[in-house]
């Protein structure tokens, strides 16, 4: 147990002047004579003395309190049963009232003495004995490690008072509560050892896994149930109980079920002594008595609420008759029985408790949930203190339960975890079977709200991070089959959590559980599949939850902000989301009570001012919607209207004479749009002025993180425009956002609160967020803007990239990247110049993230020099600085033996640089060395250990370099280091996209004398054969779906060397085919007919371009045979033309 409150308290005059009195009491008898062993009349003072300070509130110094302790256990033999009894009481009293920290000494002495005590004392005394021992471990667990094994040993004092065996319940449960709290984890401090954590767990386990006798009172059961459960969470939350056997996780979830329904009314439920993972969904193993006599299980249900018409009822809850008619709880995969006697209701039954709830159905509900809980509650009638007394305790063990398994599933891998998902989570239930409990039956029938609250939480905790494993869900098309494929199942289950979490919404009256029946669907909807189910299942939740954007409750309306964005951003753009974002704005928005009435009809009058310039009266953002979005209009009144008296709020942490709504209210209306502009920003353009404006507003306010948020938005917003404009975007041109309107745009921002939020050193968090928005302007745009702007625009960036806060300087060396692609920016030698030198100094900061982003914008910029390069020829080339290429060479160089994601980057770079370099600069002498070490840079990334992205990056460098003649390849020794490093590569690398890199590369080349002399060739030539025939081998299935690709690209890179032999390199090649000839013959005649496909590399090859390159090294292989020794030429010709014959024969055959 926590215990209460430890504060020092201060009484009278003078604090602490009653407790020092009787501390300098305590300390003359110790001064006295014959103290070893009091007299009488000194017996009679030291009770009379404990008795006043156990009932003394007055507040003593932490440092009094060790003291007097001390002198307490120094003073009371252990032979004096009735005086150890007391200063037992005073300790626990003392620690419990007051918060005291001690001294190795003064611990070690008190423990010593409560141990002894155990051993010496009377048994009668034990329990207070132990109650003291718990407040002394308390926090205290680390400090205790001298006394573990006389606690926790095999014949440990704790061990054996906990046992099973023990008669006294009440020592047992002193004794779990002093095991409980020495596993409390203290942090920054050693934890239990192994072999005395094994015995907690296994003491904590067996008591949980015991039933109540009939000698042992309600009350007293449900305090043990507690400490065990306390003690489990205890040992999961220190970080080192690990769940690692399947026995030991199944027995542990096994006895939490157990728990989560101890004492539920109307629930009798029998869980095995284990649950078991499964890989399919088990079918429960029900009995078939029971399913055959439904009857008599309703009447006797019925009977029991009869029974539970006697309670108590509390306010703001819920009639347990009322949560068991919309009680709906799935299937669960286990081994054995549970019986759950209840009634399921026809409002379970039907679907019409989940069609879209208006106005009208609402009320309904509302209005008979009302009715049932005022007039069949369970605590309805007066009842005596000890039931109630009782259901509080039992609340309590459902709610330790439901804690301790939420710490066990923060200690356990999810994949794990959801081999039990069907124990606890519902499932639809079969036709004629009995219903089976999950969390979903805590959630809609505990009549206590923190614990339907709990429950909530930990199937949020399970639904978080779900997404991989619902994504197999899909809805069943075909009815009639043998078996239930697994798909479908979980797809049922995902239905029956809208359902029951969408019933519990209705039902609930407490704001708290409300809060999390929310954000347990928001949870669900985030994880969802909603693309592989039927539609529907977004609409009930849309239309349940707009009501809720009014409640009263400022957390009840921000976790509903929080679910709209749920919606919004899952699998965006949905056709199901896109209608229901058209719907008028008045559906299903008048109905939750203390709302805000007026919002939708002010909000519709918002910024009704003349057009801006370029934008035309009728079609603000130069783009047409159907119909208006409410949402946006909704969260955009939200924003930046003021308040409507109408509105109060029940919490009393927001400000009430605030003009706008709280905060957070305001802070998750900004976070839904931008969710909205980023999902379905076709939507959002149509408001792209005005939600500008908006962004405008946020920024000029003083709220740090409304300023934060207005600049995200704003980010989204151009992030969003971009997208439209790129090559490859579905967006046909017309519906675009027009360039004038988008310049209109990033006028009003930069004319606005943006600059200013660039130079607001004092929050460098908006300026991150600013800088990341100014990235995101449209190329096309930032030409037509007016050229003090872009200037403005330069300058700030280059000025954050010298910022002393690593968040911003990453930020503007990320944006610096994006600019320096743009078409109007890239051929300005001295901005590419700066740009340059900005990054190189960005490129050496001692922050690993601002080195990244640094790599990533010299990858950027070296594409530029390339572009450059091929678009304006030499006069580029010379007009750039030598001693800036020599400088970033070197620093690339540098960065390529930093971490990954500075790694992959940094190769990016050198290869563009060794590619841009012009013969001048390779015949310089100062950059003799550095073009040295960034080649031997490229070859030992491409056979180093690191990550798939980094050696892809540095094969297609070493690509580039290949295609710099100036560079002397062939001829320098670095060749055959470059070309063994890929042959070595395409033939073993585990990653096929990298082997299809390395083969692209290996084809480059333009000229024989590139491939140096003929053994080198021959070696390039033998390693693509090789690679051919393994071009299937993997151990990784994933990689399969490349296969096709490194073939081909193989096939090109050998017709590539054929088309490029000398006579000389023939007769190897000769051998080669000898060797492998008919595995050779079957790839390319493969390679040949696959027809049109896309390679790696991006670009599409026919098959008419694969039949030329054949005929291409057939004639060239023609041109030379006269010039070859032998018949090599001939051979290698007349097997490449039987290819060619039988491709030719294989496609007549086709065609007729």
């Amino acid at each position: 147990h926590r215990r209460p409150g430890r504060e020092l308290k201060m009484a009278g005059p003078e604090p602490g002047g009653s407790f020092r009195h009787c501390l300098a009491r305590l300390s003359a008898l110790r001064l006295q004579p014959g103290s070893e062993q009091p007299s009488g009349g000194r017996r009679t003072e030291l009770h009379l003395l404990l008795d006043q300070l156990i009932s003394d509130s007055c507040g003593p110094a932490a440092v009094d309190v060790c003291a007097l302790l001390v002198q307490a256990c120094q003073l009371v033999h252990l032979d004096q049963a009735h005086l150890v009894s007391k200063v037992c009481q005073l300790i626990y009293h003392l620690l419990n009232r007051f918060q005291v920290t001690f001294d190795e000494q003064n611990l070690n002495f008190l423990l010593f003495y409560c141990i002894s005590s155990l051993k010496q004392c009377s048994s009668w005394t034990h329990v207070e004995v132990l109650q003291a021992l718990a407040a002394l471990v308390y926090n205290n667990g680390p400090k205790c490690q001298k006394y573990l094994p006389d606690l926790l040993g095999k014949t440990g004092l704790l061990v054996q008072f906990s046992d099973s065996a023990q008669p006294n319940m009440e020592l047992r449960t002193a004794a779990l509560h002093s095991m409980a709290n020495l596993c409390l984890s203290v942090p920054g401090q050693p934890y239990l050892d192994e072999p005395y954590r094994s015995v907690c767990f296994q003491t904590f386990l067996s008591v949980l896994q015991s039933s109540k006798t009939s000698d042992v009172d309600d009350i007293t059961f449900c305090v043990l149930l507690q400490n065990a459960l306390k003690g489990i969470q205890s040992l999961l939350n220190g970080g080192k109980m690990k769940l690692m056997q399947a026995d030991q996780l199944g027995s542990l979830l096994a006895v939490l079920k157990k728990c989560m329904f101890h004492g539920l009314p109307g629930l009798s439920i029998e869980v095995p002594a284990a649950l078991y993972p499964a890989p399919l969904p088990q079918y429960d193993k029900r009995s078939p008595v029971k399913q055959e006599q439904p009857e008599p299980a309703a009447s006797k249900t019925t009977g029991n609420r009869r029974k539970k018409s006697k309670g108590k009822q509390k306010k703001g809850e819920f009639a347990e008759e009322g949560r068991e008619d919309l009680c709906d709880t799935g299937k669960e995969s286990i081994r054995g029985v549970d019986m759950l006697k209840l009634r399921l209701g026809d409002t379970c039954a039907s679907d019409a408790a989940c069609v879209p709830a208006g106005k009208d159905h609402l009320s309904s509900h509302c209005t008979s949930w009302k009715r049932i809980s005022s007039s069949e509650s369970e605590y309805s009638d007066a009842e005596g203190g000890i039931q109630s007394k009782t259901r509080s305790y039992q609340a309590k063990v459902r709610q330790g339960a439901l804690a301790c398994f939420l710490s066990t599933i923060k200690s356990i891998e999810k994949r794990v975890l959801y081999g039990y998902w069907s124990a606890f989570v519902p499932d639809a239930p079969g036709i004629g079977s009995p219903q089976s409990v999950s969390l979903m039956t805590i959630a809609l029938k505990d009549p206590s709200p923190k614990t339907r609250a709990c429950s909530l939480q930990v199937l949020s905790a399970i639904l978080e991070g779900s997404k991989q494993f619902l994504s197999v869900a899909e809805d069943a098309n075909d009815h009639k089959r043998a078996f239930t494929p697994f798909s479908v199942t979980i797809a049922s289950s995902i239905r029956e959590l809208h359902r029951c979490l969408l019933l519990a919404l209705v039902a609930e009256s407490s704001f708290q559980t409300l809060t999390q029946i929310i954000k347990c669907l928001a949870n669900l909807v985030s994880n969802a599949p909603y693309s592989r189910l039927n539609p529907g299942l977004l609409t009930r939740v849309w239309n349940q939850i707009k009501p809720y954007i009014c409640h009263k409750d400022v957390n009840v309306r921000v976790s509903s902000l929080t679910l709209l964005g749920a919606v919004v951003s899952a699998q965006a753009p949905l056709p199901e989301v896109q209608l229901l974002l058209q719907q008028p704005s008045s559906s299903g928005l008048n109905s939750s009570g203390s709302g805000t009435p007026h919002r939708f009809n002010s909000s519709e009058q918002w910024r009704k001012a003349p057009p801006l310039e370029g934008e035309s009266p009728d079609n603000p953002a130069g783009c047409t919607s159907p119909e208006p979005c409410w949402l946006i209009r909704l969260c955009i009144s939200i924003v930046v209207l003021p308040r409507e008296d109408s509105c109060s709020d029940s919490d009393a942490n927001f400000p009430s004479g605030s003009v706008y709504e709280p905060s957070p209210v305001r802070l998750e209306s900004l976070q839904v749009l931008a969710l909205l502009v980023k999902g379905y920003f076709s939507m959002a353009q149509t408001y792209l002025l005005e939600l500008g404006e908006v962004a405008c507003k946020c920024m000029e306010e003083m709220d740090p993180s409304i300023q934060l948020h207005g600049a995200k938005l704003l980010e989204e917003l151009g992030t969003g425009i971009v997208q439209q404009y790129k090559p490859d975007s579905a967006v046909a041109p017309e519906q675009r956002v027009p360039v004038s309107t988008v310049v209109t745009f990033w006028t009003m921002m930069l004319n606005g609160p943006l600059p200013g939020a660039l130079q607001n050193s004092q929050h460098a968090t908006l300026q991150t967020s600013a800088c990341d928005a100014l990235s995101s302007i449209l190329p096309e745009a930032f030409g037509s803007l007016q050229n003090d702007q872009q200037i403005l625009c330069i300058t700030l960036l280059l000025g954050l990239n010298h910022s002393e806060t690593p968040l911003v300087k990453a930020a503007a060396a990320r944006a610096l990247g994006v600019y320096i692609l743009f078409s109007c920016l890239r051929q300005d030698v001295m901005f590419v110049a700066d740009t340059a030198n900005a990054i190189l100094n960005s490129l050496h900061d001692k922050s690993p993230n601002v080195r990244a982003k640094a790599a990533w914008s010299l990858g950027n910029l070296t594409d530029t020099l390339i572009v450059n390069m091929e678009t304006m020829g030499q006069s580029f080339q010379e007009e750039f600085s030598d001693l800036l290429l020599l400088k970033m060479l070197r620093s690339a160089t540098e960065a390529s033996k930093d971490k990954d994601k500075v790694k992959s980057n940094a190769v990016r770079a050198l290869g563009n640089l060794l590619h841009f370099l012009q013969p001048y600069h390779v015949a310089n002498p100062r950059f003799k060395e550095a073009i040295e070490e960034s080649l031997q840079a490229l070859i030992s990334t491409v056979l180093s250990e690191a990550t798939m992205k980094v050696r892809w990056n540095a094969c297609y460098a070493l690509g580039n370099v290949f295609k710099n003649t100036a560079l002397p390849l062939g001829e320098a020794p670095w060749t055959t280091q470059a070309y063994n490093a890929l042959s070595s590569v395409v033939k073993s690398c585990k990653n096929f996209k990298i082997r299809i890199k390395s083969a692209m590369a290996l084809s480059i080349p333009s000229k024989r004398e590139c491939y140096g002399p003929t053994e080198q060739f021959c070696q390039i030539w033998d390693a693509l054969v090789e690679a051919l025939q393994k071009s299937e081998d993997t151990e990784d299935f994933l990689e399969f779906k490349y296969s096709a690709s490194l073939r081909t690209q193989i096939c090109q890179a050998l017709l590539h060397l054929l088309s490029l032999a000398k006579s000389t390199d023939l007769p190897l090649i000769w051998r080669t085919i000898t060797a492998n000839g008919d595995a050779i013959k079957s790839y390319v005649l493969q390679y040949m007919k696959c027809g049109i496909e896309e390679n790696e590399a991006g670009t599409r090859t026919d098959l008419c371009e694969r039949e030329r390159k054949l005929k291409g090294a057939i004639e060239h292989l023609s041109g030379i045979e006269k010039q070859v020794e032998g018949k090599a030429g001939l051979r290698v010709c007349g097997y490449l033309e039987g290819i060619l014959t039988n491709h030719a024969n294989a496609t007549e055959l086709t065609k007729s």
